[in-house]
């Protein structure tokens, strides 16, 4: 996977990363994820803000190999904001996803306590 943020949901969402029209709509759904993230404990605890393509993924997780479904909570939260499914039942699929990573993630911040 691309190690920057950006180029890595990019990828995931469609677009090429070369493509930039949409970076400023897809920076500020990443960091509202990643500020979702931090609440749970997640990231930096001073808070972490995506600007370009230079955030990596390494810059915010460190070296956690058991934090990787951040990856996908951060594409998922990007996806329902920026590209939502036409199907409900997709959109709620996601949300439940969501909602199921979010409590994952806590648990293994809590864990490293």
């Amino acid at each position: 996977m691309e190690e920057s943020i950006l180029n890595s949901i990019k990828d995931l969402l469609g677009p090429d990363s070369d493509y930039d029209v949409f970076d400023n709509e897809i920076l500020i759904h990443i960091n509202m994820a990643l500020s979702v993230l931090t609440q749970h404990g997640v990231g930096p605890s001073e808070g972490f803000i995506v600007k370009d393509a230079d955030a990596t993924w390494q810059d915010f997780l460190g070296d956690s190999k058991d934090l990787e479904m951040a990856k996908t909570y951060v594409y998922m939260k990007v996806k329902m904001a920026f590209d939502p499914p036409t199907s409900s039942f997709m959109l709620t699929s996601l949300k439940e996803a969501c909602q199921e990573y979010e409590w994952r993630l806590m648990v293994a911040m809590d864990d490293k306590k």
